[in-house]
């Protein structure tokens, strides 16, 4: 089943979001009294409660089309031509055909299904330049090229090349193709890039060829007003919805729940889920549960959350992987550890494997309720049954031990990770390194520094400015040269060894006392343009 066979390649984007980690409430455990604290930790909750909540309501549609996602990822683990199509480096329109028709030629199976699930697994890991490339050969061949393909390709397109690029090729479809399809696909990528003028003014459009009368659009302008900040202007959407004899889906009432949650106005809330309940529009679902209780989390009624918790529990039969997930993650919000650990012990029970993605998300958990034990033996656990490391898992316990002071344990994992050949990716380094230079534990950012160089050969990476100054400022404090030579040696291998990475390089040599005759002639030649300031220091460095 094709995830936008309805025309949106917003359900293409709850596609992929089911593949994401769950996201993860950064709630402190709450206090016997109301603090200061709390107050800072429910403003900061409201800001990302949006994004899980609309991760929530998006379940359902995912539900219903797992059996035949499971069937395409099936089929394509079964033959190697998606791991040939990925496998290819820079690919071109001519070796995504040669790769085909060598396919082809040696008697396998090929029909349409094979390439979208082909393109599906690649938009699902983020290869849109490769995704888009099998498109392309897909209408160029004889296999049959639909409405719907044509609003993956604006969907793919936005994402590989820009928007621009995707509304060249919306404009230069033919009338037929563009259909509610390819609208709500171009509409979709407005929405996500924020360009509300653009937006409203396609959907004005829709709206007068009857492109509107589902619930996709709306869901679209009502996330983008979210987006925007304006929360207000939801349920005036809602309402022109309801007069229009528009259904209402979970996505719709989960946005509308979140919309007065960011208003503030809790009651309003409770007056939707109510309305829910009753069956009005749609059948009650589990996510509508899971989204009321983070909406009381974020505005700190743990009573209430627990409660609606308590609710999903009852749900939960035959037990879901996913629910389960989610009910551990919710119950750490509300700093409830008991239920933590109850729900895990239940998950373990009810399935015969227990996933990396089931451990994170229970790691994630222990580390926001503090519990350092139980995170260990969690970890312990995973690391000696794992078929496959995730390095994630030994980042949370790394950043656990880091924020606790246990530096110690926490450089020694580490260590450990990066020895049996488990390399963190970029994100995770400059995190480490942050976090490093911030507390002046110079060894470790470095190595962090020198893993992240090592990696350069696969992808591009360029430490932030604020960490190069971070570096340098420490070596001229320290007045080593030898230190502020070798870091900026690194800098040079990325490219980065600036002006201002050279004058804080003269600082260091300054506050040593040393001098550099060569120092000139090595700007010259790294192109350096000189300031004022510098010509100052290199007369102390590198007297004429």
């Amino acid at each position: 089943m094709d995830p936008t066979a309805d025309g949106s390649s917003h359900r293409l984007e709850n596609h992929i979001h089911a593949q994401k980690t769950l996201p993860l409430f950064p709630l402190q455990k709450p206090s016997a009294k109301p603090s200061r604290e709390r107050e800072k930790m429910a403003k900061k909750s409201s800001s990302w409660a949006f994004s899980l909540l609309f991760e929530l309501a998006t379940t359902r549609r995912q539900l219903s089309t797992m059996a035949e996602t499971s069937r395409t990822k099936k089929r394509v683990s079964e033959d190697s031509l998606y791991r040939r199509l990925s496998s290819l480096g820079g690919m071109s329109d001519g070796s995504v055909a040669k790769v085909i028709e060598q396919w082809k030629d040696e008697g396998k199976h090929l029909d349409k299904y094979y390439i979208v699930g082909c393109i599906n697994q690649l938009r699902k890991f983020k290869r849109f330049r490769h995704a888009l490339l099998i498109s392309e050969w897909m209408e160029k061949s004889s296999l049959n090229f639909t409405y719907s393909d044509h609003a993956i390709r604006v969907d793919l397109i936005s994402k590989a090349k820009g928007i621009d690029s995707a509304e060249k090729y919306f404009e230069s479809l033919p009338p037929p193709a563009k259909s509610k399809f390819t609208y709500g696909a171009l509409l979709n990528c407005y929405c996500k890039e924020k360009m509300s003028e653009k937006a409203m003014s396609l959907f004005d459009t829709m709206n007068k060829l009857n492109f509107a009368s589902t619930p996709i659009a709306y869901n679209n302008i009502m996330c983008l007003y979210m987006r925007l900040g304006q929360p207000e202007k939801v349920p005036p959407l809602v309402q022109e919805m309801k007069a229009k004899n528009i259904p209402l889906d979970n996505v719709t009432y989960n946005v509308l729940m979140n919309s007065y949650a960011s208003l503030k106005d809790i009651e309003a809330v409770e007056r939707v889920m109510e309305e829910v309940e009753r069956g009005d529009a749609v059948k009650c679902h589990w996510n509508q549960y899971s989204s009321l209780a983070s909406i009381y989390i974020a505005a700190g009624l743990f009573e209430k959350a627990e409660s609606t918790l308590k609710e999903l529990e009852k749900m939960n039969n035959p037990p879901d992987r996913t629910i389960l997930d989610y009910l551990i993650s919710l119950y750490a919000g509300t700093g409830n550890l008991a239920a933590v650990n109850r729900v895990w012990k239940s998950l373990k029970l009810a399935f015969s494997e227990t996933t990396n993605k089931n451990y994170l998300t229970m790691l994630h958990a222990l580390a926001k309720l503090d519990d350092m034990d139980g995170m260990k033996k969690c970890f312990e656990e995973w690391e000696a049954g794992c078929s496959s490391y995730d390095i994630r898992l030994a980042y949370v316990l790394i950043n656990a031990y880091n924020r606790l002071g246990m530096i110690d344990e926490a450089y020694s994992l580490f260590e450990r990770t990066v020895k049996n050949g488990h390399i963190p990716n970029f994100r995770t380094l400059n995190m480490l390194m942050d976090f490093y230079l911030k507390n002046q534990l110079m060894v470790m950012a470095l190595k962090c520094l020198e893993i992240a160089i090592s990696k350069l050969k696969k992808t591009e990476w360029r430490p932030s400015q604020e960490n190069v100054r971070a570096f340098l400022k420490y070596f001229e404090e320290e007045k080593d040269v030898n230190g502020a030579e070798e870091f900026c040696k690194k800098l040079k291998k990325v490219n980065c060894l600036d002006l201002e990475g050279y004058n804080l390089l003269l600082r260091t040599y300054v506050a040593s006392g040393k001098t550099d005759p060569l120092m000139r002639q090595r700007m010259k030649v790294d192109v350096v343009e000189m300031g004022s300031e510098t010509e100052k220091l290199l007369e102390r460095v590198c007297p004429s």
